[in-house]
């Protein structure tokens, strides 16, 4: 931060308002005005005076800051040489600095509304100033050096802690309004202060033993000499002349303080604007910021809330692959039962067979107990035999039966068996497609879903790589601008040896056409440099028409400065002699001769007229200056031409039309840059 915001931190609105106002003063085109005011100043910055200095500054306002101190320690007043108004009222100054004096073109002093305790000494150097305000301060006493202000017409002390004027204010013969406290006054005494101004001063004369004349008798101070000291021009023997021009001049001195007051009131009204404005840039940015917030709320709750589903959907295939195992575990302990089931089948069989093996072997036996010799038995087979076969009979009629029995129990139960087992291949493959199917289905939502958060991420890549890119962009302003910074304060150090070598070239260019495309920067910069201050256009514009006709008839319109910055009337012209018009300047002999004659002619001519009554005598005033007709665009042939393109600089159309147009309408050159002209007021 400078360091004329170091001691107290401005808001915004007066950090913008500052850079505006210097930037609207290092425009091309801009007036002689520099307006810093309500920018919470603790000083004057650097660049103010640079700027002054470089763009020949005559107005400088500094009014409703926070200054202390009118001149930091590395700038000198001598960078002010220029300026002729100079306005610090609403401040908090204590003192102003002792090199004042330096301000030798300075014409307009408002200091009021500060803590002033004293003046300098050096107040009496500025031989031009006119008006001197030092109203609301803590003043107790006025240097004798007022005196010396050889120039002053109007000086406010009011509001002070002021007892007594100095005795040199009587030397100050051109004061025309004085204004102060009279309750509070000593000397000159309150009876005398409460009279006004003449009374004031007939009495300051009186104690100082000179004789009073009235301030229309004297003239402005002449042009410097060359020792640099400044004369004093006075025509003692026209007192009675010079009462109706004093007259005169008080009416348009009230003109001029009523066109001050309005464009006082049109300033106001661009600051209101201009704040207006600023405060809604305000709110965008703070909506800006807000909807950056919320966007980056929401994609904090978005990504929470991915997150979130992601552990649930994760949690869910953890389970489902859970029921899955659980299933296929019972699935396996199923089939393995049922394979013991038929194990024990198996084995069930395996005793059968070991039933009808037994069976057999005592069928072996019995055959061979009955294999008795037949000698031994022969009686008794024959009654046997019979019986024995018909048990034999019966008992393998019953044998057959039970094998049979069992051969299609068996054949069943291996039926049964196989069923089953085809029953469980087919429940263990329909399982196992199930599985399959759920494998797959939740492979498929993986990777949807994976899908969707990477697009997801992508999103929020995108975001955020366009907000580090928004960072980027402001860094790269940010140094853009402090290279810019640098850069101008190069420019303001390498003016002087520009303007040397742009006098060179424009003399050089004087003989070639003003409608050569290459030299139109260099003809408008020479325009700038021959533009007349504004309050010499002031002042010009006070002088009485009559006397403007006289010196363009005579051909010596170059002589109306003098004329103005006199305040000669065609009166007071007509009682002068050629050494009075030779002293304001008026060097040619015939000139002054002409000049006086006429004045006398117009005045004798105006003298044979029938008088007309003082109830139709109007104070005259500067006619109304004529509208410059703007040129209009040549596109759309209805808004005012605001744009200049380059490199042809040609002015033919509007902000609106010149957007898409990438070739200049007139010359059909490429459009390089496009500049937009601002018109002062």
């Amino acid at each position: 931060m400078p360091l004329f915001f170091r001691k107290r931190k401005p808001n915004d609105e007066a950090r913008k308002r500052f850079e505006y106002q210097m930037c609207l003063a290092k425009e091309a085109g801009a007036d002689d005005i520099l307006d810093i005011s309500r920018c919470e100043l603790s000083e004057i910055p650097f660049g103010v005076f640079s700027t002054c200095k470089v763009l020949q500054k005559k107005v400088l306002i500094v009014h409703t800051n926070c200054l202390t101190s009118l001149v930091p320690k590395s700038c000198s007043l001598l960078s002010l040489g220029t300026i002729k108004v100079l306005d610090l009222h609403d401040n908090q100054l204590t003192a102003l600095p002792d090199a004042l004096g330096q301000l030798t073109c300075l014409q307009v002093l408002n200091i009021e509304k500060n803590q002033l305790k004293c003046l300098p000494q050096s107040i009496g150097d500025l031989a031009q100033l006119q008006t001197l305000n030092v109203k609301d301060n803590k003043l107790k006493d006025l240097p004798d050096t007022l005196g010396e202000l050889r120039s002053l017409r109007t000086l406010d002390v009011s509001e002070n802690l002021i007892r007594r004027l100095p005795q040199m204010l009587a030397h100050v013969r051109t004061l025309e309004t004085l204004s102060l406290d009279a309750a509070s006054m000593v000397y000159p005494p309150e009876a005398v202060c409460s009279m006004g101004t003449e009374a004031i001063q007939q009495f300051l004369c009186k104690e100082s033993g000179l004789e009073y004349y009235p301030p229309s008798q004297f003239l402005l101070p002449v042009l410097e000499r060359d020792g640099g000291e400044t004369s004093v021009d006075s025509t003692d023997g026209l007192i009675c002349s010079y009462v109706k021009e004093e007259t005169e001049w008080q009416n348009k001195f009230l003109d001029y303080e009523k066109r001050k007051e309005q464009k006082m009131l049109e300033k106001l009204e661009f600051e209101r604007r201009l704040e207006i404005g600023q405060r809604e840039h305000a709110q965008l940015l703070q909506q800006s910021s807000s909807q950056k917030d919320e966007i980056l709320q929401t994609v904090k709750e978005e990504q929470f809330r991915l997150d979130k589903g992601l552990c649930e959907h994760q949690r869910y295939l953890d389970g489902e692959r859970q029921r899955l195992q659980k299933q296929l575990k019972q699935t396996e302990q199923s089939i393995s039962s049922r394979i013991q089931r038929l194990l024990e089948d198996n084995q069930k069989q395996r005793k059968n067979s070991e039933i009808l093996k037994s069976l057999e072997n005592e069928r072996i036996k019995m055959e061979q107990l009955m294999a008795i010799t037949q000698e031994e038995t022969e009686s008794l087979r024959q009654r046997e035999v019979a019986s024995a076969m018909q048990r034999m009979l019966t008992e393998s009629c019953k044998n057959r039966f039970i094998q049979m029995t069992y051969e299609s129990q068996k054949q069943s139960l291996v039926k049964q068996a196989c069923s089953s087992m085809a029953q469980m291949d087919e429940r263990f493959q329909q399982i196992l497609a199930w599985q399959q199917m759920d494998q797959n289905k939740a492979i498929s939502q993986i990777l949807q879903e994976s899908e969707m958060q990477k697009a997801a991420f992508e999103a929020l890549q995108v975001k955020k790589d366009l907000m580090h890119r928004q960072i980027r962009n402001q860094e790269m302003i940010s140094e853009q601008r402090q290279a810019l910074s640098s850069l101008l304060q190069l420019l303001l150090k390498e003016k002087s040896q520009r303007e040397e070598e742009l006098q060179g070239i424009l003399l050089e260019m004087e003989a070639k056409s003003e409608t050569t495309q290459e030299n139109y920067w260099l003809i408008q910069y020479q325009r700038l440099l021959n533009q007349k201050p504004l309050s010499l256009k002031l002042q010009e514009e006070g002088l009485e028409q009559q006397l403007v006709t006289l010196l363009v008839e005579l051909s010596a319109e170059h002589y109306l400065p003098i004329f103005a910055h006199h305040r000669v009337s065609l009166d007071m012209l007509s009682h002068m002699n050629p050494g009075d018009l030779a002293k304001m300047g008026i060097s040619e002999t015939g000139l002054q001769h002409a000049l006086i004659r006429r004045a006398q002619e117009l005045l004798d001519m105006a003298k044979t007229l029938p008088e007309e009554s003082p109830e139709a005598v109007t104070p005259t005033a500067p006619p109304a200056q004529a509208d410059v007709q703007a040129s209009e665009c040549v596109v759309c042939l209805e808004r005012e031409a605001q744009m200049i393109f380059l490199n042809c600089g040609h002015v033919c159309c509007c902000q609106s039309c010149c957007q898409p147009l990438r070739t200049c309408p007139l010359c059909r050159q490429n459009i390089v840059q496009c500049l937009r002209i601002y018109h002062s007021g």
